[in-house]
């Protein structure tokens, strides 16, 4: 069921994001808006797979919006899988169709919450 009102946008949140995805990933185009570099799901799966190997078994790097939608599908059990709470994991189109940029970091900051409870990751955090 989709939330009545959109998550507000907060651009200290989304660069504390970014900055984390860069630490843990070794990459994020700085040319590039938040928004697009996280559409497709690639980076963020890449990401998962840092923080728990295996935990998103094939990522799509390009084809049909729809196979490009099944990384986002699949990113969301992982982070179900990790310790994230579903009410807590932004939908498909919050990323895909950039309808809530804001639920995606939201996403994000409870994901750190559920690393803090995984004693065996020692790289780096969002929030300290």
């Amino acid at each position: 069921m989709p939330r009545p009102v959109a998550i507000k946008r907060d651009a200290g949140q989304e660069k504390a994001v970014a900055d984390w995805i860069k630490a843990v990933v070794g990459e994020w185009p700085e040319d590039t808006l938040y928004e697009d570099v996280l559409k497709n799901g690639v980076l963020l799966c890449r990401f998962m797979n840092v923080l728990q190997p295996g935990s998103v078994t094939k990522i799509n790097t390009s084809g049909a919006n729809f196979k490009l939608m099944e990384n986002i599908t699949k990113l969301h059990n992982a982070f179900l899988n990790y310790g994230v709470d579903q009410v807590d994991v932004f939908q498909t189109n919050d990323l895909f169709e950039k309808r809530d940029l804001g639920a995606v970091t939201n996403t994000m900051f409870a994901l750190d919450r559920a690393v803090g409870k995984h004693p065996e990751w020692t790289g780096a955090r969002l929030q300290k």
